[in-house]
């Protein structure tokens, strides 16, 4: 696997495994060996990736296992944007190797990517501080079915070859790659010249990518479930929920669309696969 010439000039660095626990815990003993980050690490196998909550899934050959570790890319309160980042990286690379794009491609809040409502992707975004004085370190894990859907899930997953057959890990990490770049840098440039809504410009973008704005949702919260009209996203990049009762701004949960076949299978199943 190779990153493209393009993106290793702006200081992307790639370490390519065969099987690793997990590329996550990888990237992460990078930063505390005092790596400066850009650094991707894929893996062709992991053997213990997790997902939120702690949550475990196998992770086939064939589908990309990818975490990239970013240092001090940002202040501390800003981090969570990060995630958007990524997803919206994600969704351009997938809709340039498959020439499918919204609204058949679409991003569900707050980090997994959807084909025709069927899950394909997801994120998991973790910070560490090093030290207690030391800098901030960001590790963006990617879990893409390319080869492979798993089955038991929450809702439905697919594979990305089922769009297009020849398509590898290696050819969607390198648009990955070359995309995160473009993204980052212009959300680091937004960040800089709009010092009153810097999230505004990836916000916008997001949303007009996104599952469900403006629908019926179900959330999924450790206090019980919610339902309300998903209206957005406020500035930090908390979802907007209206119900009777007003908008609720809700930092994370599960996001279920009653209109498409997710709430079919067991609410507590695991969900991500890094």
């Amino acid at each position: 696997m190779n990153l493209s010439p393009e993106t290793e000039s702006t200081g992307y660095r790639l370490v390519s495994l065969e099987a690793t626990d997990s590329t996550n815990d990888d990237a992460l003993k990078a930063a505390r060996s005092g790596d400066p980050g850009q650094l991707w690490i894929t893996a062709a196998e992991q053997l213990a990736g997790r997902g939120r909550h702690g949550r475990q899934w196998s992770s086939p050959q064939g589908n990309l296992y990818a975490s990239l570790l970013l240092i001090d890319p940002c202040e501390v309160a800003a981090a969570p944007q990060l995630g958007f980042v990524a997803g919206l990286a994600l969704h351009e690379a997938v809709e340039e190797v498959t020439g499918i794009g919204a609204p058949n491609l679409s991003l569900k809040w707050p980090n997994d990517l959807l084909l025709d409502g069927a899950k394909v992707s997801g994120l998991l975004l973790e910070g560490h501080k090093i030290q207690a004085d030391g800098p901030l370190a960001i590790v963006i894990g990617f879990g893409v079915n390319v080869a492979f859907a798993p089955t038991g899930t929450p809702y439905p997953a697919a594979a990305l070859t089922t769009v297009r057959p020849d398509l590898t890990r290696d050819i969607l990490l390198r648009s990955l790659a070359a995309a995160f770049a473009r993204t980052f840098s212009a959300w680091r440039t937004s960040s800089r010249m709009n010092a009153s809504d810097p999230f505004g410009a990836i916000r916008r973008l997001w949303l007009e990518r996104a599952a469900g704005v403006g629908e019926e949702v179900r959330l999924r919260l450790p206090a019980g479930e919610k339902k309300g009209v998903f209206e957005g996203l406020d500035r930090f990049g908390r979802l907007q929920l209206k119900s009777p009762h007003g908008v609720e701004l809700i930092d994370a949960g599960d996001l279920y669309f009653p209109n498409l076949l997710h709430d079919i299978a067991k609410p507590d199943a695991g969900t991500k696969r890094f």
